[in-house]
Protein backbone atom coordinates (compact mmCIF):
# COMPACT_ATOMS: atom_id res chain seq x y z
CA UNK A 1 0.00 0.00 0.00
CA UNK A 2 1.11 3.56 -0.76
CA UNK A 3 0.87 6.50 1.62
CA UNK A 4 1.05 10.29 1.45
CA UNK A 5 0.77 13.08 3.98
CA UNK A 6 -0.56 16.18 2.28
CA UNK A 7 -2.95 18.96 3.21
CA UNK A 8 -4.11 21.04 0.26
CA UNK A 9 -4.49 24.83 0.68
CA UNK A 10 -8.29 24.89 0.49
CA UNK A 11 -11.03 22.86 2.23
CA UNK A 12 -12.61 22.11 -1.15
CA UNK A 13 -9.41 20.52 -2.46
CA UNK A 14 -9.01 18.41 0.66
CA UNK A 15 -12.51 16.96 0.25
CA UNK A 16 -12.10 16.60 -3.50
CA UNK A 17 -8.86 14.67 -3.03
CA UNK A 18 -10.58 11.77 -1.29
CA UNK A 19 -13.21 11.40 -3.99
CA UNK A 20 -10.59 11.73 -6.72
CA UNK A 21 -8.51 8.96 -5.13
CA UNK A 22 -11.54 6.66 -5.08
CA UNK A 23 -12.37 7.41 -8.72
CA UNK A 24 -8.73 6.97 -9.68
CA UNK A 25 -8.56 3.52 -8.15
CA UNK A 26 -11.95 2.51 -9.52
CA UNK A 27 -10.76 3.41 -13.02
CA UNK A 28 -7.86 0.97 -12.66
CA UNK A 29 -5.19 3.68 -12.81
CA UNK A 30 -4.65 4.17 -9.08
CA UNK A 31 -3.61 1.96 -6.18
CA UNK A 32 -4.78 1.39 -2.63
CA UNK A 33 -3.45 4.08 -0.35
CA UNK A 34 -3.42 5.76 3.05
CA UNK A 35 -3.56 9.54 3.27
CA UNK A 36 -3.18 11.98 6.19
CA UNK A 37 -4.18 15.64 6.34
CA UNK A 38 -5.03 18.37 8.85
CA UNK A 39 -6.87 21.53 7.92
CA UNK A 40 -5.15 24.82 8.64
CA UNK A 41 -8.45 26.62 9.30
CA UNK A 42 -11.90 25.59 10.60
CA UNK A 43 -14.70 24.49 8.31
CA UNK A 44 -17.87 22.43 8.66
CA UNK A 45 -18.49 19.24 6.68
CA UNK A 46 -21.93 17.66 6.43
CA UNK A 47 -22.36 14.03 5.43
CA UNK A 48 -23.73 13.35 1.97
CA UNK A 49 -27.39 13.02 3.03
CA UNK A 50 -27.36 15.57 5.88
CA UNK A 51 -29.68 18.58 5.85
CA UNK A 52 -27.60 21.68 6.51
CA UNK A 53 -30.30 23.57 8.41
CA UNK A 54 -30.88 20.59 10.72
CA UNK A 55 -27.27 19.78 11.53
CA UNK A 56 -25.47 23.14 11.38
CA UNK A 57 -25.76 26.46 13.21
CA UNK A 58 -25.71 28.34 9.92
CA UNK A 59 -25.92 31.80 11.50
CA UNK A 60 -22.84 31.12 13.65
CA UNK A 61 -20.88 29.88 10.65
CA UNK A 62 -21.86 32.92 8.59
CA UNK A 63 -20.94 35.30 11.41
CA UNK A 64 -17.47 33.74 11.66
CA UNK A 65 -17.10 33.27 7.89
CA UNK A 66 -16.62 29.53 8.33
CA UNK A 67 -17.38 27.51 5.18
CA UNK A 68 -20.04 24.82 5.16
CA UNK A 69 -19.19 22.01 2.75
CA UNK A 70 -20.55 18.57 1.89
CA UNK A 71 -18.52 15.37 1.47
CA UNK A 72 -19.20 12.44 -0.84
CA UNK A 73 -19.56 9.88 1.97
CA UNK A 74 -22.29 9.30 4.53
CA UNK A 75 -22.21 9.78 8.27
CA UNK A 76 -22.76 12.82 10.44
CA UNK A 77 -21.62 16.42 10.42
CA UNK A 78 -18.17 17.38 11.73
CA UNK A 79 -15.98 20.42 12.22
CA UNK A 80 -12.49 20.36 10.73
CA UNK A 81 -9.51 22.45 11.78
CA UNK A 82 -6.11 22.46 13.50
CA UNK A 83 -5.76 19.64 15.99
CA UNK A 84 -8.07 17.30 14.06
CA UNK A 85 -6.04 14.65 12.23
CA UNK A 86 -7.71 13.08 9.20
CA UNK A 87 -6.92 9.76 7.59
CA UNK A 88 -8.15 8.30 4.31
CA UNK A 89 -8.06 4.68 3.23
CA UNK A 90 -8.84 3.56 -0.32
CA UNK A 91 -9.04 -0.23 -0.31
CA UNK A 92 -10.04 -2.92 -2.83
CA UNK A 93 -13.33 -4.77 -2.37
CA UNK A 94 -13.33 -8.50 -3.04
CA UNK A 95 -16.33 -10.81 -3.02
CA UNK A 96 -15.24 -12.88 -0.05
CA UNK A 97 -12.94 -10.33 1.60
CA UNK A 98 -13.34 -8.33 4.81
CA UNK A 99 -14.77 -5.28 3.00
CA UNK A 100 -17.61 -6.93 1.05
CA UNK A 101 -20.38 -5.13 3.00
CA UNK A 102 -20.75 -1.92 5.00
CA UNK A 103 -21.02 -3.51 8.48
CA UNK A 104 -18.27 -6.04 7.85
CA UNK A 105 -15.96 -3.32 6.51
CA UNK A 106 -16.68 -1.11 9.52
CA UNK A 107 -15.87 -3.92 11.92
CA UNK A 108 -12.69 -4.95 10.12
CA UNK A 109 -11.23 -1.45 9.72
CA UNK A 110 -12.18 -0.23 13.19
CA UNK A 111 -10.60 -3.26 14.86
CA UNK A 112 -7.47 -2.73 12.77
CA UNK A 113 -7.27 0.96 13.68
CA UNK A 114 -7.98 0.38 17.36
CA UNK A 115 -5.22 -2.21 17.65
CA UNK A 116 -2.81 0.14 15.87
CA UNK A 117 -3.34 3.24 17.96
CA UNK A 118 -4.32 1.89 21.36
CA UNK A 119 -0.77 1.78 22.79
CA UNK A 120 -0.26 5.48 21.99
CA UNK A 121 -3.70 6.52 23.22
CA UNK A 122 -3.41 4.61 26.48
CA UNK A 123 -0.08 6.26 27.19
CA UNK A 124 -1.96 9.56 27.26
CA UNK A 125 -5.21 8.40 28.89
CA UNK A 126 -4.40 5.33 30.93
CA UNK A 127 -7.66 5.22 32.86
CA UNK A 128 -9.56 3.24 30.21
CA UNK A 129 -9.11 1.11 27.15
CA UNK A 130 -10.01 2.27 23.67
CA UNK A 131 -13.44 0.91 22.74
CA UNK A 132 -15.37 0.64 19.51
CA UNK A 133 -18.77 2.20 20.19
CA UNK A 134 -21.80 2.60 17.98
CA UNK A 135 -20.07 0.38 15.36
CA UNK A 136 -18.04 3.24 13.85
CA UNK A 137 -16.64 5.33 16.71
CA UNK A 138 -13.52 5.01 18.80
CA UNK A 139 -14.07 6.16 22.37
CA UNK A 140 -12.25 6.19 25.66
CA UNK A 141 -14.04 6.46 28.97
CA UNK A 142 -17.31 6.56 27.03
CA UNK A 143 -16.28 9.71 25.14
CA UNK A 144 -15.72 9.75 21.39
CA UNK A 145 -12.43 10.86 19.86
CA UNK A 146 -12.66 9.31 16.41
CA UNK A 147 -15.43 8.87 13.84
CA UNK A 148 -15.55 7.90 10.20
CA UNK A 149 -17.64 7.36 7.11
CA UNK A 150 -17.39 5.46 3.87
CA UNK A 151 -18.35 5.50 0.23
CA UNK A 152 -18.42 2.34 -1.81
CA UNK A 153 -17.93 1.76 -5.51
CA UNK A 154 -17.93 -1.58 -7.34
CA UNK A 155 -14.26 -2.42 -6.86
CA UNK A 156 -12.97 0.04 -4.22
CA UNK A 157 -13.98 1.51 -0.89
CA UNK A 158 -13.27 5.00 0.44
CA UNK A 159 -13.07 4.95 4.24
CA UNK A 160 -12.08 8.19 5.93
CA UNK A 161 -12.16 9.45 9.48
CA UNK A 162 -10.82 11.83 12.11
CA UNK A 163 -8.88 11.81 15.36
CA UNK A 164 -9.44 14.62 17.87
CA UNK A 165 -5.94 15.29 19.18
CA UNK A 166 -5.91 18.85 20.53
CA UNK A 167 -8.89 20.35 18.74
CA UNK A 168 -10.85 23.38 19.98
CA UNK A 169 -13.95 21.46 21.06
CA UNK A 170 -15.90 24.65 21.77
CA UNK A 171 -16.07 25.17 18.01
CA UNK A 172 -18.17 22.03 17.69
CA UNK A 173 -20.67 23.24 20.30
CA UNK A 174 -20.80 26.67 18.69
CA UNK A 175 -21.12 25.60 15.05
CA UNK A 176 -23.19 22.41 15.14
CA UNK A 177 -26.69 21.57 16.31
CA UNK A 178 -27.31 18.39 18.23
CA UNK A 179 -27.11 15.64 15.60
CA UNK A 180 -30.38 14.30 14.23
CA UNK A 181 -29.02 10.74 14.46
CA UNK A 182 -27.09 9.59 17.52
CA UNK A 183 -25.55 6.29 18.63
CA UNK A 184 -27.21 4.81 21.70
CA UNK A 185 -24.11 5.24 23.85
CA UNK A 186 -24.24 9.02 23.40
CA UNK A 187 -27.32 9.14 25.65
CA UNK A 188 -28.26 12.60 24.34
CA UNK A 189 -25.12 14.16 25.81
CA UNK A 190 -24.11 17.60 24.57
CA UNK A 191 -21.03 17.85 22.36
CA UNK A 192 -18.89 19.05 25.27
CA UNK A 193 -19.86 16.02 27.37
CA UNK A 194 -19.64 13.47 24.57
CA UNK A 195 -16.38 14.33 22.77
CA UNK A 196 -12.79 14.36 23.99
CA UNK A 197 -9.29 15.07 22.76
CA UNK A 198 -6.73 12.35 23.30
CA UNK A 199 -3.69 14.66 23.26
CA UNK A 200 -1.70 12.00 21.42
CA UNK A 201 1.08 12.74 18.99
CA UNK A 202 -0.04 13.04 15.37
CA UNK A 203 3.28 11.65 14.20
CA UNK A 204 2.97 8.62 16.44
CA UNK A 205 -0.57 7.89 15.21
CA UNK A 206 0.49 8.27 11.60
CA UNK A 207 3.40 5.91 12.12
CA UNK A 208 1.18 3.36 13.86
CA UNK A 209 -1.42 3.40 11.10
CA UNK A 210 1.19 3.18 8.36
CA UNK A 211 2.66 0.12 10.02
CA UNK A 212 -0.74 -1.49 10.64
CA UNK A 213 -1.84 -1.08 7.02
CA UNK A 214 1.52 -1.89 5.46
CA UNK A 215 1.71 1.57 3.87
CA UNK A 216 5.45 1.53 3.40
CA UNK A 217 6.10 3.45 0.19
CA UNK A 218 5.15 7.01 -0.76
CA UNK A 219 2.45 7.75 -3.32
CA UNK A 220 4.14 10.04 -5.82
CA UNK A 221 1.71 10.40 -8.73
CA UNK A 222 -1.56 11.99 -7.66
CA UNK A 223 -4.59 12.73 -9.86
CA UNK A 224 -4.05 16.46 -9.38
CA UNK A 225 -6.11 17.63 -12.34
CA UNK A 226 -9.07 15.54 -11.16
CA UNK A 227 -8.71 17.00 -7.66
CA UNK A 228 -8.69 20.57 -8.98
CA UNK A 229 -11.67 19.92 -11.24
CA UNK A 230 -13.76 18.35 -8.48
CA UNK A 231 -12.87 21.14 -6.07
CA UNK A 232 -13.86 23.81 -8.58
CA UNK A 233 -16.89 22.22 -10.21
CA UNK A 234 -18.42 20.37 -7.26
CA UNK A 235 -17.11 21.13 -3.78
CA UNK A 236 -17.00 24.91 -4.24
CA UNK A 237 -20.63 25.11 -5.44
CA UNK A 238 -23.76 25.87 -3.47
CA UNK A 239 -25.61 23.38 -5.65
CA UNK A 240 -23.58 20.60 -4.05
CA UNK A 241 -23.00 21.93 -0.55
CA UNK A 242 -26.59 23.03 0.08
CA UNK A 243 -28.38 20.37 -1.96
CA UNK A 244 -30.21 19.20 1.18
Amino acid sequence: MKFFDRTFPSPTENLACDEALLDWCESGEGTECLRFWESLAPFVVVGYANKVATEVNVAACEARKIPILRRCSGGGTVVQGPGCLNYTLVLPITKDGPLHSIPVANQFIMRHNRAAIEPEVRSQKSEARVAIRGHTDLAIGGRKFSGNSQRRRKHYLLFHGTFLLNFDLTLISDLLQMPSKQPDYRESRKHADFLTNINASAEMLKSALQKAWGADSPLINLPLEKIKALAREKYATNEWNFKF
